[in-house]
């Protein structure tokens, strides 16, 4: 009370007087928020909500007491991190762009939705938001190699952040499925997209599954040829049990579908150049699409020479990459490889609507990723994370020692075995 009545003497002290308390008040509202579960979406309420009868008061009502829900509860979260990792310059950013965000939606609790400014002022507010964050994902896998390139790695660490990066890249991607939604629909002057007329908002309920497959087959491929100066072709099947003529559809998002099949590519396409090096021919990509009564799935196979057991869930670890890590200037193309958070990334995307994304390999011979998406869209509901006391325990609790033998990797010397 003493330093504070001392500061109240000039006027760069109010300033901070007045931070103190917006802290103060903002941090109560996080603690307030957090105490609530997300509410998770089904693909089919996110198609009606998009309807023709779409009404942009009803998606203001909703995304001013869900956005701050999801937003403090990954935010309680990131406070549970190691505070190094804290301080690194990247995660103060990201850390920045969420207190901001929060603090603009909770401007509009108690506003007016009948008042059209307001719904205007809110879409406004809704697509800076959604800019702000453009770059969340890359920013904080930064922030993590900041990390590691500082202090090192630490198995406890390394485990708590793997779980902590699941959860928040997925809080990101439901947060943003939501910013998108909005300002697809509300946003702009034009309601209907003229390069997706049949989409609502970023959802086709009709998504032609092979011909986003062949999208980013191409797409791929051009990066493939610009780095190799050749690439392997494209064989795609597709089978669909429950209408035998008709291509396979789904009610889905086609660029989260375009971002996990792309990388599968881009994957497949390395590991079978750099296999076959300067060979005249190379061994096709495979691709099947089959759609059953309950899961559409997606095979993607390659004969790449596969990877040893031991690696396949390094492969899904942030950061990790076999391609040597890219400078992040800006002027260049996208990569074939090398940030080292493509298929863990896409693994959520995949989950996300409750399905997964997994990779089988013969070392020796080639890998089959099979993504695995729900044919219907009342199944398909969101998979959110929620902040309570389980997340806590999870950061706090001492790991114990493992409760199965860790093999050692140098033989016994019999002669000094010890007898019972």
């Amino acid at each position: 009370r003493r330093i504070l009545s001392l500061l109240k003497d000039n006027t760069s002290s109010c300033l901070i007087l007045r931070f103190l308390r917006s802290s103060l008040a903002v941090g109560k509202d996080i603690d307030y928020y957090s105490k609530f579960s997300p509410s998770p979406l089904s693909m089919k309420q996110f198609l009606d909500f998009g309807s023709e009868n779409a009404c942009e008061k009803t998606s203001f009502a909703f995304l001013r007491q869900e956005l701050p829900v999801r937003l403090a509860n990954i935010m309680k979260e990131i406070n549970l991190l190691p505070d190094n990792l804290l301080r690194t310059p990247s995660v103060r950013l990201v850390q920045s762009w969420y207190m901001q965000s929060f603090q603009e939606i909770l401007e509009f609790k108690d506003k007016n939705a009948d008042d059209e400014k307001v719904t205007y002022d809110f879409t406004d507010a809704v697509i800076k938001i959604r800019n702000r964050h453009n770059d969340v994902i890359p920013t904080m896998a930064q922030g993590v190699v900041e990390y590691k390139e500082t202090y090192g790695t630490d198995p406890v660490v390394s485990q708590n952040v793997q779980y902590f990066l699941d959860r928040f890249y997925m809080s990101r991607i439901s947060i943003r499925m939501l910013l998108n939604q909005h300002t697809l629909l509300f946003g702009g002057k034009v309601k209907v997209n003229p390069a997706h007329p049949k989409q609502i908002g970023s959802i086709d309920p009709h998504c032609r599954v092979t011909e986003v497959i062949r999208d980013a087959y191409e797409n791929a491929r051009g990066l493939c040829d610009r780095y190799y100066m050749n690439s392997p072709e494209l064989v795609l099947e597709e089978f669909n049990v429950k209408e035998n003529e008709n291509p396979v559809g789904v009610v889905y998002v086609p660029s989260h579908l375009y971002h996990m099949v792309f990388e599968l590519f881009k994957n497949a396409m390395r590991a079978t150049m750099e296999l076959y090096g300067d060979a005249m021919e190379y061994p096709a990509i495979h691709a099947q699409v089959a759609l059953g009564t309950e899961d559409l799935t997606v095979k993607v196979s390659d004969r790449g020479g596969g990877v040893p057991l031991r690696k396949i869930d390094r492969l899904f670890t942030y950061t990790y990459s076999t391609a040597p890590r890219p400078s992040i200037d800006g002027s260049r193309a996208a990569p074939l490889a090398g940030y080292g958070y493509g298929l863990p990334i896409s693994r959520l995307y995949a989950r996300y609507f409750q399905g997964d994304l997994k990779l089988y390999s013969l070392e020796g011979y080639g890998t089959d990723a099979v993504i695995y998406i729900r044919a219907l869209s009342t199944e398909s509901i969101e998979r959110l994370p929620v902040y309570n006391k389980s997340v806590w325990k999870h950061y706090k609790t001492f790991h114990e020692a493992d409760d199965w033998c860790v093999p050692s990797k140098e033989p016994k010397d019999m002669t000094t075995f010890r007898s019972f």
